[in-house]
């Protein structure tokens, strides 16, 4: 215990130079850090704290109105439209864009001779502008359009797709083709960090093709999973432009989108709705990622 009792001061000693070298790293971070925190504080976190205080105001006399203006919005059959064919358009394009993906991710991982060929070829439509690409859909999709020529030959009567009920699978051919190539990509970075011998380990024990896709890949693509899904869903809100740029600020009811909504809203100057929606559309947000973070929690 004498002998020890010298080593005392030492340990402090270095405890505290090792507690000084902590503080200044982290005065050094939120150095760097700061700028960015005072871009997202002045034009994010204030601009929105002032469209929450204006959800619950008259727009033009500023008095508090109280939960009016979210009753408003949430009889607004323009609202109920938006958010019902978002959802719908959500629902249906991210599982397949997920799945599509993975299976194209797993194609290419087990032919590494041409991965980097097919990599590229289907990075392409990101390179491609939102413009073009309308311009594409139009040539294919009009009434007198490619397609439509295409089926007269075949004695099929044609339609004019971004007018009727097709205008749905039009945009949602429009999402999976352009950000399909994106997720792969993601899909195969998740791929390479597995370890292979976990593979080889699992076949000198028997495991087929299925048993170690379904436990060794999927198992350790969760992290992966959680990621592409908020990008999916995050770039989802993109494919208004393509909506926007064939059928302007109204189109066909299939694709009204909430874009569509917030967009007419801004340009009649109805900031009291348009504040009301967007509140709760970000309450709606932040819930779905709060419940996207509790499951990844438990899967792993």
């Amino acid at each position: 215990m004498k002998k020890s009792a010298p080593l005392i001061p030492f340990v402090k000693k270095k405890n505290r130079q090792k507690n000084l070298l902590q503080q200044k790293e982290a005065r050094k971070a939120w150095l760097f850090l700061l700028p960015s925190l005072l871009g997202i504080t002045v034009f994010v976190l204030l601009p929105f704290s002032d469209v929450i205080r204006r959800s619950f105001c008259e727009a033009m006399s500023q008095s508090f109105t109280g939960l009016s203006n979210y009753k408003t919005v949430l009889a607004n059959e323009a609202f109920r439209l938006a958010v019902k064919n978002t959802l719908r358009f959500v629902l249906i394009c991210i599982p397949l864009l997920l799945c599509l993906s993975l299976m194209l991710a797993l194609l290419l991982y087990s032919q590494l001779k041409h991965a980097g060929f097919f990599k590229t070829s289907f990075m392409i439509p990101l390179a491609i502008p939102a413009a073009s690409m309308v311009l594409l859909w139009k040539l294919l999709f009009h009434e007198r359009g490619l397609l439509n020529m295409l089926l007269l030959h075949l004695g099929i009567t044609g339609i004019d797709y971004m007018n009727t009920d097709k205008a749905f699978y039009v945009l949602v051919f429009s999402y999976l083709w352009k950000n399909i190539g994106y997720d792969m990509v993601l899909w195969l970075s998740g791929l390479n960090g597995i370890n292979p011998s976990l593979y080889e380990a699992a076949g000198a024990d028997g495991a087929g093709p299925w048993q170690k896709f379904r436990y060794i890949t999927l198992p350790l693509l969760s992290p992966s999973l959680f990621m592409i899904g908020i990008l999916s869903f995050i770039n989802s809100f993109k494919v208004y432009r393509e909506a926007y740029l064939i059928s302007g600020n109204y189109p066909h009811e299939s694709i009204y989108l909430l874009q569509h909504l917030f967009n007419n809203w801004f340009t009649s100057l109805d900031i009291q709705k348009m504040s009301a929606a967007a509140v709760l559309y970000v309450l709606f947000f932040v819930g779905l990622l709060s419940v996207l973070q509790i499951f990844d929690r438990e899967s792993e």
